[in-house]
Protein backbone atom coordinates (compact mmCIF):
# COMPACT_ATOMS: atom_id res chain seq x y z
CA UNK A 1 0.00 0.00 0.00
CA UNK A 2 2.99 1.91 0.90
CA UNK A 3 4.41 1.76 -2.98
CA UNK A 4 1.23 2.90 -4.09
CA UNK A 5 0.79 6.42 -2.21
CA UNK A 6 4.03 6.88 -3.26
CA UNK A 7 3.01 6.36 -6.83
CA UNK A 8 -0.25 8.11 -6.39
CA UNK A 9 2.12 11.66 -5.74
CA UNK A 10 3.83 11.07 -8.53
CA UNK A 11 0.96 10.71 -10.99
CA UNK A 12 -0.50 13.90 -9.53
CA UNK A 13 2.37 15.25 -9.62
CA UNK A 14 2.88 14.70 -13.07
CA UNK A 15 -0.74 14.97 -13.80
CA UNK A 16 -0.31 18.90 -12.37
CA UNK A 17 2.13 19.86 -14.10
CA UNK A 18 1.03 18.61 -17.43
CA UNK A 19 -1.72 21.43 -17.18
CA UNK A 20 -3.66 20.39 -19.96
CA UNK A 21 -5.32 16.47 -20.26
CA UNK A 22 -4.63 15.83 -24.35
CA UNK A 23 -1.34 15.35 -26.36
CA UNK A 24 1.35 12.89 -25.66
CA UNK A 25 3.27 14.90 -23.32
CA UNK A 26 1.27 13.02 -20.21
CA UNK A 27 0.76 9.70 -21.90
CA UNK A 28 4.50 9.90 -21.90
CA UNK A 29 5.64 10.89 -18.54
CA UNK A 30 3.50 8.77 -16.82
CA UNK A 31 4.77 5.96 -18.90
CA UNK A 32 8.23 6.93 -17.71
CA UNK A 33 6.91 6.75 -14.00
CA UNK A 34 5.42 3.35 -14.59
CA UNK A 35 8.98 1.94 -16.10
CA UNK A 36 10.81 -0.59 -14.11
CA UNK A 37 7.90 -1.58 -11.79
CA UNK A 38 6.23 -4.65 -13.36
CA UNK A 39 2.55 -4.79 -12.37
CA UNK A 40 1.58 -1.73 -11.86
CA UNK A 41 -1.42 -0.47 -13.87
CA UNK A 42 -3.02 3.57 -14.18
CA UNK A 43 -5.90 4.35 -15.43
CA UNK A 44 -6.77 8.13 -15.66
CA UNK A 45 -10.65 9.03 -16.48
CA UNK A 46 -12.58 12.31 -17.29
CA UNK A 47 -14.88 13.67 -15.44
CA UNK A 48 -17.81 12.31 -18.26
CA UNK A 49 -16.13 8.81 -18.18
CA UNK A 50 -13.88 8.74 -21.00
CA UNK A 51 -10.50 7.15 -20.54
CA UNK A 52 -7.78 9.53 -20.95
CA UNK A 53 -4.94 6.96 -20.24
CA UNK A 54 -4.40 3.39 -19.43
CA UNK A 55 -1.02 2.04 -19.21
CA UNK A 56 -0.71 -2.02 -20.00
CA UNK A 57 -3.24 -4.36 -18.62
CA UNK A 58 -2.07 -6.78 -15.39
CA UNK A 59 -3.04 -10.63 -15.95
CA UNK A 60 -6.64 -11.66 -14.98
CA UNK A 61 -5.84 -13.90 -12.78
CA UNK A 62 -3.43 -11.56 -10.77
CA UNK A 63 -4.79 -10.84 -7.24
CA UNK A 64 -4.14 -6.72 -7.04
CA UNK A 65 -5.04 -4.13 -5.00
CA UNK A 66 -6.53 -0.91 -6.32
CA UNK A 67 -6.56 2.89 -5.25
CA UNK A 68 -8.56 5.69 -5.97
CA UNK A 69 -8.24 9.18 -6.06
CA UNK A 70 -8.89 12.41 -7.73
CA UNK A 71 -6.36 14.84 -9.60
CA UNK A 72 -6.69 17.97 -10.88
CA UNK A 73 -5.27 19.87 -13.82
CA UNK A 74 -6.44 23.36 -13.50
CA UNK A 75 -10.10 23.03 -13.27
CA UNK A 76 -10.71 19.60 -14.66
CA UNK A 77 -11.03 16.92 -12.22
CA UNK A 78 -9.59 13.23 -12.98
CA UNK A 79 -10.12 10.17 -11.65
CA UNK A 80 -7.08 8.10 -11.06
CA UNK A 81 -7.10 3.86 -10.55
CA UNK A 82 -3.54 2.84 -9.69
CA UNK A 83 -3.75 -1.41 -9.41
CA UNK A 84 -0.75 -3.61 -8.17
CA UNK A 85 -0.40 -6.63 -9.15
CA UNK A 86 0.43 -8.08 -5.79
CA UNK A 87 0.41 -12.13 -7.19
CA UNK A 88 4.40 -12.45 -6.77
CA UNK A 89 4.89 -11.34 -3.36
CA UNK A 90 1.60 -13.78 -2.23
CA UNK A 91 4.08 -16.56 -3.66
CA UNK A 92 6.81 -15.02 -2.47
CA UNK A 93 5.18 -15.32 1.39
CA UNK A 94 3.86 -18.52 0.60
CA UNK A 95 7.18 -20.01 0.16
CA UNK A 96 8.20 -17.77 3.20
CA UNK A 97 5.47 -19.44 5.23
CA UNK A 98 6.20 -22.97 3.89
CA UNK A 99 9.92 -22.52 4.40
CA UNK A 100 9.11 -21.28 8.04
CA UNK A 101 7.23 -24.10 8.81
CA UNK A 102 9.48 -26.98 7.42
CA UNK A 103 12.22 -25.42 9.56
CA UNK A 104 9.68 -25.52 12.36
CA UNK A 105 9.07 -29.24 12.12
CA UNK A 106 12.63 -29.69 11.47
CA UNK A 107 13.09 -27.73 14.95
CA UNK A 108 11.01 -29.19 16.47
CA UNK A 109 12.11 -33.11 15.63
CA UNK A 110 15.97 -32.21 16.72
CA UNK A 111 14.64 -30.68 19.96
CA UNK A 112 12.59 -33.52 20.92
CA UNK A 113 15.63 -35.80 19.82
CA UNK A 114 17.85 -33.76 21.76
CA UNK A 115 15.13 -33.63 24.40
CA UNK A 116 14.42 -37.54 24.00
CA UNK A 117 18.41 -38.33 24.24
CA UNK A 118 19.06 -35.81 27.58
CA UNK A 119 16.36 -37.59 29.34
CA UNK A 120 17.50 -41.15 28.31
CA UNK A 121 20.65 -40.11 29.49
CA UNK A 122 19.63 -38.61 32.71
CA UNK A 123 17.24 -41.54 33.40
CA UNK A 124 19.82 -43.94 32.90
CA UNK A 125 21.14 -44.21 36.92
CA UNK A 126 17.36 -43.93 37.69
CA UNK A 127 16.95 -47.22 35.69
CA UNK A 128 19.74 -49.13 37.18
CA UNK A 129 18.39 -48.22 40.42
CA UNK A 130 15.11 -49.46 39.29
CA UNK A 131 16.72 -53.15 37.94
CA UNK A 132 18.52 -53.50 41.10
CA UNK A 133 15.30 -53.12 42.93
CA UNK A 134 13.40 -55.51 40.97
CA UNK A 135 16.20 -58.15 41.49
CA UNK A 136 15.51 -58.33 45.04
CA UNK A 137 13.27 -61.27 46.34
CA UNK A 138 12.91 -62.46 50.10
CA UNK A 139 16.14 -63.95 50.80
CA UNK A 140 18.10 -61.43 49.29
CA UNK A 141 17.12 -58.55 51.47
CA UNK A 142 20.53 -58.10 52.87
CA UNK A 143 22.15 -56.90 49.26
CA UNK A 144 21.70 -52.96 49.62
CA UNK A 145 21.04 -50.54 46.65
CA UNK A 146 24.79 -49.31 44.82
CA UNK A 147 24.20 -45.72 45.00
CA UNK A 148 27.68 -44.73 44.02
CA UNK A 149 26.67 -43.97 39.89
CA UNK A 150 23.78 -42.46 40.89
CA UNK A 151 23.29 -38.52 40.73
CA UNK A 152 23.54 -36.15 43.84
CA UNK A 153 19.70 -35.89 43.59
CA UNK A 154 19.22 -39.73 43.94
CA UNK A 155 21.28 -40.33 46.46
CA UNK A 156 19.64 -39.41 49.71
CA UNK A 157 16.65 -41.45 48.51
CA UNK A 158 19.15 -44.33 48.03
CA UNK A 159 19.87 -44.21 51.46
CA UNK A 160 16.29 -43.96 52.74
CA UNK A 161 15.96 -47.33 50.62
CA UNK A 162 19.30 -49.23 52.25
CA UNK A 163 17.73 -48.21 55.40
CA UNK A 164 13.94 -49.65 54.64
CA UNK A 165 15.89 -53.06 53.08
CA UNK A 166 18.15 -53.19 56.63
CA UNK A 167 14.66 -52.65 58.51
CA UNK A 168 12.54 -55.37 56.35
CA UNK A 169 15.57 -58.00 56.52
CA UNK A 170 15.35 -57.79 60.07
CA UNK A 171 11.92 -57.72 59.90
CA UNK A 172 11.92 -60.79 57.42
CA UNK A 173 14.43 -62.59 59.74
CA UNK A 174 12.31 -62.37 62.85
CA UNK A 175 9.79 -63.15 60.80
CA UNK A 176 11.28 -66.50 59.61
CA UNK A 177 12.73 -67.13 63.37
CA UNK A 178 8.95 -66.92 64.42
CA UNK A 179 7.51 -69.31 62.22
CA UNK A 180 10.53 -71.84 62.93
CA UNK A 181 9.24 -71.27 66.53
CA UNK A 182 5.52 -71.32 66.32
CA UNK A 183 6.08 -74.53 64.76
CA UNK A 184 8.50 -75.91 67.38
CA UNK A 185 5.95 -75.00 69.92
CA UNK A 186 2.74 -76.80 68.75
CA UNK A 187 4.95 -79.31 67.19
CA UNK A 188 5.89 -80.64 71.07
CA UNK A 189 2.25 -80.95 72.00
CA UNK A 190 0.51 -82.41 68.87
CA UNK A 191 3.30 -84.56 69.03
CA UNK A 192 2.47 -85.78 72.97
CA UNK A 193 -1.35 -85.42 71.86
CA UNK A 194 -0.54 -88.33 68.78
CA UNK A 195 2.02 -90.29 71.08
CA UNK A 196 -0.33 -90.74 73.77
CA UNK A 197 -3.76 -91.23 71.62
CA UNK A 198 -1.61 -94.07 69.54
CA UNK A 199 -0.63 -95.47 73.17
CA UNK A 200 -4.29 -95.74 74.36
CA UNK A 201 -5.95 -97.01 71.44
CA UNK A 202 -3.46 -100.51 71.22
CA UNK A 203 -5.69 -101.68 73.83
CA UNK A 204 -8.52 -101.42 75.92
CA UNK A 205 -8.52 -99.14 78.88
CA UNK A 206 -11.82 -98.69 81.16
CA UNK A 207 -13.06 -95.21 81.88
CA UNK A 208 -10.82 -93.82 84.70
CA UNK A 209 -7.49 -94.51 82.73
CA UNK A 210 -9.41 -92.77 79.44
CA UNK A 211 -10.68 -89.65 81.28
CA UNK A 212 -6.62 -89.18 82.59
CA UNK A 213 -5.76 -89.51 78.92
CA UNK A 214 -8.47 -86.84 77.81
CA UNK A 215 -6.99 -84.86 80.75
CA UNK A 216 -3.66 -84.91 79.67
CA UNK A 217 -5.20 -83.93 76.02
CA UNK A 218 -6.87 -80.99 76.91
CA UNK A 219 -3.68 -79.59 79.00
CA UNK A 220 -1.94 -79.80 75.67
CA UNK A 221 -5.05 -78.45 74.15
CA UNK A 222 -5.20 -75.34 76.33
CA UNK A 223 -1.85 -74.10 75.91
CA UNK A 224 -1.73 -74.43 72.18
CA UNK A 225 -5.02 -72.55 72.33
CA UNK A 226 -2.70 -69.79 74.26
CA UNK A 227 -0.05 -69.90 71.75
CA UNK A 228 -2.68 -69.22 69.30
CA UNK A 229 -4.09 -66.51 71.06
CA UNK A 230 -0.99 -64.73 72.57
CA UNK A 231 0.02 -65.05 68.57
CA UNK A 232 -3.13 -63.05 67.39
CA UNK A 233 -2.62 -60.65 70.15
CA UNK A 234 0.98 -60.16 68.95
CA UNK A 235 -0.19 -60.30 64.98
CA UNK A 236 -2.96 -57.46 66.03
CA UNK A 237 -0.39 -55.27 67.78
CA UNK A 238 2.78 -55.68 64.69
CA UNK A 239 -0.20 -54.14 62.33
CA UNK A 240 -0.63 -50.57 64.84
CA UNK A 241 -3.03 -51.37 67.29
CA UNK A 242 -3.28 -48.88 69.75
CA UNK A 243 -4.54 -49.23 73.22
CA UNK A 244 -7.54 -47.86 74.78
CA UNK A 245 -7.45 -44.60 76.81
CA UNK A 246 -9.46 -44.40 80.28
CA UNK A 247 -8.71 -43.03 83.28
CA UNK A 248 -7.04 -45.14 85.96
CA UNK A 249 -7.40 -43.83 89.11
CA UNK A 250 -4.92 -46.15 91.16
CA UNK A 251 -2.52 -48.56 89.74
CA UNK A 252 -2.07 -49.86 92.89
CA UNK A 253 -5.35 -51.28 93.28
CA UNK A 254 -5.06 -52.77 89.47
CA UNK A 255 -1.74 -54.45 90.63
CA UNK A 256 -3.67 -55.58 93.78
CA UNK A 257 -6.27 -57.27 91.65
CA UNK A 258 -3.49 -59.25 89.64
CA UNK A 259 -1.81 -60.44 92.47
CA UNK A 260 -4.85 -61.96 93.87
CA UNK A 261 -5.21 -63.70 90.65
CA UNK A 262 -2.01 -65.06 91.57
CA UNK A 263 -2.26 -66.13 94.74
CA UNK A 264 -2.21 -69.92 94.70
CA UNK A 265 1.11 -70.00 92.24
CA UNK A 266 2.79 -67.60 94.64
CA UNK A 267 1.80 -69.71 98.03
CA UNK A 268 3.00 -72.52 96.44
CA UNK A 269 6.52 -70.61 95.54
CA UNK A 270 6.88 -69.29 99.15
CA UNK A 271 6.95 -66.27 98.13
CA UNK A 272 5.65 -62.93 99.40
CA UNK A 273 4.31 -59.93 97.15
CA UNK A 274 4.46 -56.21 98.20
CA UNK A 275 3.36 -53.18 95.76
CA UNK A 276 5.26 -50.03 96.39
CA UNK A 277 3.97 -46.78 94.99
CA UNK A 278 0.90 -45.80 93.43
CA UNK A 279 0.05 -43.30 90.86
CA UNK A 280 -3.01 -42.79 88.31
CA UNK A 281 -2.88 -42.39 84.33
CA UNK A 282 -5.14 -42.75 81.48
CA UNK A 283 -4.36 -46.12 79.64
CA UNK A 284 -6.30 -49.52 79.31
CA UNK A 285 -6.70 -51.46 82.22
CA UNK A 286 -7.16 -55.10 80.98
CA UNK A 287 -4.13 -54.76 78.79
CA UNK A 288 -2.16 -53.30 81.96
CA UNK A 289 -3.76 -56.28 83.84
CA UNK A 290 -2.65 -58.42 81.53
CA UNK A 291 0.88 -57.13 81.20
CA UNK A 292 1.59 -57.05 84.77
CA UNK A 293 0.25 -60.83 85.05
CA UNK A 294 2.95 -62.08 82.38
CA UNK A 295 5.38 -60.04 84.62
CA UNK A 296 4.37 -61.32 88.03
CA UNK A 297 3.80 -65.15 86.55
CA UNK A 298 7.67 -64.30 85.05
CA UNK A 299 8.84 -63.43 88.62
CA UNK A 300 7.11 -65.98 90.45
CA UNK A 301 8.67 -68.90 88.16
CA UNK A 302 12.32 -67.15 88.74
CA UNK A 303 12.29 -66.01 92.12
CA UNK A 304 14.32 -67.42 95.21
CA UNK A 305 11.99 -69.49 97.25
CA UNK A 306 10.89 -67.44 100.57
CA UNK A 307 11.75 -63.98 98.51
CA UNK A 308 9.87 -61.02 98.21
CA UNK A 309 8.56 -59.89 94.79
CA UNK A 310 8.10 -55.96 94.57
CA UNK A 311 5.47 -54.54 92.01
CA UNK A 312 7.22 -50.73 91.67
CA UNK A 313 5.02 -47.72 90.50
CA UNK A 314 6.84 -45.38 90.26
CA UNK A 315 5.94 -41.66 88.12
CA UNK A 316 8.65 -40.06 86.07
CA UNK A 317 8.98 -37.49 83.70
CA UNK A 318 5.88 -37.40 81.53
CA UNK A 319 5.09 -41.66 82.29
CA UNK A 320 4.38 -43.95 84.70
CA UNK A 321 6.45 -47.00 84.78
CA UNK A 322 5.19 -50.46 86.68
CA UNK A 323 8.29 -52.96 87.06
CA UNK A 324 8.30 -56.65 88.85
CA UNK A 325 11.40 -56.55 90.64
CA UNK A 326 12.35 -60.18 92.38
CA UNK A 327 15.77 -62.40 93.93
CA UNK A 328 16.86 -64.44 91.50
CA UNK A 329 19.84 -65.55 89.12
CA UNK A 330 21.59 -62.39 87.43
CA UNK A 331 20.38 -62.43 83.60
CA UNK A 332 23.43 -61.35 81.61
CA UNK A 333 23.76 -58.06 79.92
CA UNK A 334 24.06 -59.17 76.52
CA UNK A 335 20.33 -61.13 76.95
CA UNK A 336 18.68 -58.12 78.27
CA UNK A 337 17.97 -56.42 74.86
CA UNK A 338 16.05 -59.60 73.71
CA UNK A 339 13.97 -60.65 76.87
CA UNK A 340 11.14 -59.37 75.00
CA UNK A 341 11.36 -60.79 71.76
CA UNK A 342 9.00 -64.76 70.78
CA UNK A 343 10.34 -67.48 72.34
CA UNK A 344 13.66 -65.92 73.75
CA UNK A 345 14.75 -67.84 76.40
CA UNK A 346 18.22 -66.43 77.86
CA UNK A 347 19.12 -70.11 79.35
CA UNK A 348 18.29 -73.51 80.60
CA UNK A 349 17.78 -72.15 83.69
CA UNK A 350 14.79 -69.40 82.86
CA UNK A 351 13.16 -71.94 80.67
CA UNK A 352 10.06 -74.11 81.98
CA UNK A 353 8.59 -75.31 78.12
CA UNK A 354 6.44 -77.49 80.40
CA UNK A 355 4.01 -74.34 81.55
CA UNK A 356 5.75 -71.37 80.36
CA UNK A 357 5.36 -71.05 75.70
CA UNK A 358 7.96 -67.90 76.23
CA UNK A 359 5.14 -65.13 74.16
CA UNK A 360 4.68 -63.78 78.45
CA UNK A 361 7.53 -60.81 77.88
CA UNK A 362 6.95 -59.89 73.93
CA UNK A 363 3.28 -59.42 74.59
CA UNK A 364 4.24 -57.08 77.88
CA UNK A 365 6.48 -55.66 75.23
CA UNK A 366 3.30 -55.36 72.26
CA UNK A 367 1.17 -53.68 75.54
CA UNK A 368 3.70 -50.79 75.89
CA UNK A 369 3.79 -50.21 72.24
CA UNK A 370 0.29 -50.21 71.75
CA UNK A 371 0.31 -47.44 74.79
CA UNK A 372 3.19 -45.56 73.52
CA UNK A 373 5.61 -46.94 76.30
CA UNK A 374 8.57 -48.50 75.76
CA UNK A 375 9.66 -51.30 78.07
CA UNK A 376 12.56 -51.59 81.19
CA UNK A 377 14.50 -54.62 81.79
CA UNK A 378 17.72 -54.61 84.23
CA UNK A 379 19.60 -57.23 86.19
CA UNK A 380 22.16 -56.91 88.32
CA UNK A 381 23.28 -58.71 91.91
CA UNK A 382 20.93 -61.04 91.50
CA UNK A 383 17.75 -58.23 91.64
CA UNK A 384 16.19 -58.49 88.33
CA UNK A 385 13.55 -55.63 87.15
CA UNK A 386 11.44 -56.14 84.19
CA UNK A 387 8.32 -53.80 83.33
CA UNK A 388 6.91 -51.01 81.13
CA UNK A 389 6.19 -47.65 81.19
CA UNK A 390 2.61 -45.51 80.02
CA UNK A 391 2.97 -42.20 78.80
CA UNK A 392 0.67 -39.63 80.94
CA UNK A 393 0.84 -35.96 79.60
CA UNK A 394 -1.11 -35.49 83.17
CA UNK A 395 0.20 -33.95 86.16
CA UNK A 396 0.85 -36.55 88.64
CA UNK A 397 -1.36 -36.21 91.97
CA UNK A 398 -0.33 -36.97 95.31
CA UNK A 399 1.09 -40.47 95.06
CA UNK A 400 -0.38 -42.68 98.07
CA UNK A 401 2.27 -44.62 99.11
CA UNK A 402 1.48 -48.49 100.37
CA UNK A 403 2.15 -51.42 100.98
CA UNK A 404 0.87 -55.21 100.79
CA UNK A 405 2.13 -58.25 101.68
CA UNK A 406 0.87 -61.58 100.63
Amino acid sequence: MDTLRQKQIQVNHLITESGELDGGTLGHKLDDSVVGRQGMKVILTSADGNILYASSAIPIDSRTINLRFEATTGTTPVQAVLSLDVSEDDRVLERLARTLVAAALAGAVVIAAGGFTLVQIGLRPVRDLSAQIQALEADTLHRLLDGSAQPDELVPLVAHVNELLKRLHKAYEQLEAFNADVAHELFTPLATLMGSTEVALRKARDADALRDVLGSHLEDLQRMSMIVQDMLFLSQADRGAEARREHVGSLAGVARAVVDLHEAAIEEAGLQVRIDGDATCTADVRLLQRALSNLIGNATRHAHLHSTVFVQIDRLDGEVALRVVNQGHTIPTEHLPYLFHRFYRADAARSNAARNHGLGLAIVAAIARMHGGRTVAESNGGVTSIGLTVPDPFKPSAPHPEAATR
